[in-house]
């Protein structure tokens, strides 16, 4: 998998992304401009530079990617961090 670069901006394949957190790459580009799938971007520094870390999170799930600087994902680490208590009775 291959994650690629616009304008400085990481973007990842609906199709690449959608099975790692347990959905239909149809409904990625949905909940991500509902909210629902979000996500963080972090550049290595020091003996990380050149490599970047792409981290997504939905109903519970977090699926980090580290990526080297062509974008080349060289780790997936996919955890389930269980269920978000919104305190709703």
């Amino acid at each position: 998998m291959k994650i690629e670069l616009d304008s400085g901006q990481p973007v990842i394949d609906a199709h690449d992304l959608g099975p790692l957190l347990g959905l239909d790459p149809a409904e990625v580009q949905g909940k991500m401009r509902r909210g629902q799938i979000t996500s963080k971007y972090e550049q290595g520094a020091d003996e990380d530079a050149g490599k970047f870390r792409l981290t997504f999170y939905h109903n519970g799930k977090r699926v980090r990617l580290t990526c080297s600087e062509d974008g080349t994902v060289i780790s997936t680490i996919r955890t389930d961090m269980g269920t978000k208590d919104t305190g709703a009775t």
